[in-house]
């Protein structure tokens, strides 16, 4: 068995977290500039075994998408080009970003780090991925 990758896309960083091999517990992984993801994926994917990938959803409250979507599609479709045997699943990814700052700032880090946008974007991928596996459980 594989792990599952979550992808929290954004235009400027893609936050990435990963599960076990067991596909049990979701960890940050890394975030990584837009620009450069596929060359990470492509390294990663080499010297990892992974089955599928989350990709967040960016819906608002009333279930709207968000503008980013349209450069998820083109994300996404040029995924499944590079990497056609890892699966794709999307997973609404509503207040994760806010979760994740929460999380950060009860952790005792400093202010400068709970505002850091890249620790936000891993942490974001890494709730994406564990309410994911939660709801797969059920």
């Amino acid at each position: 068995m594989g792990k599952i990758m979550a992808i929290d896309y954004g235009k400027k960083r893609c936050g990435i977290a990963v599960t076990d091999d067991l596909q049990i517990i979701a960890s940050g992984l890394e975030t990584v500039s837009t620009d450069a993801v596929f060359d990470f994926l492509k390294r990663y994917f080499s010297q990892n075994q992974v089955d599928s990938a989350v990709i967040g959803l960016p819906v608002d409250l009333k279930g709207n998408l968000s503008e980013v979507e349209t450069d998820i599609q083109k994300f996404i479709l040029t995924f499944k080009n590079e990497f056609p045997e890892v699966m794709v699943h999307r997973f609404d990814e509503r207040f994760t970003s806010k979760m994740a700052s929460f999380f950060i700032s009860q952790s005792g880090k400093s202010k400068k780090k709970r505002e850091d946008k890249a620790l936000i974007d891993k942490v974001s991928a890494t709730i994406i991925l564990q309410n994911y596996l939660e709801q797969k459980q059920k």
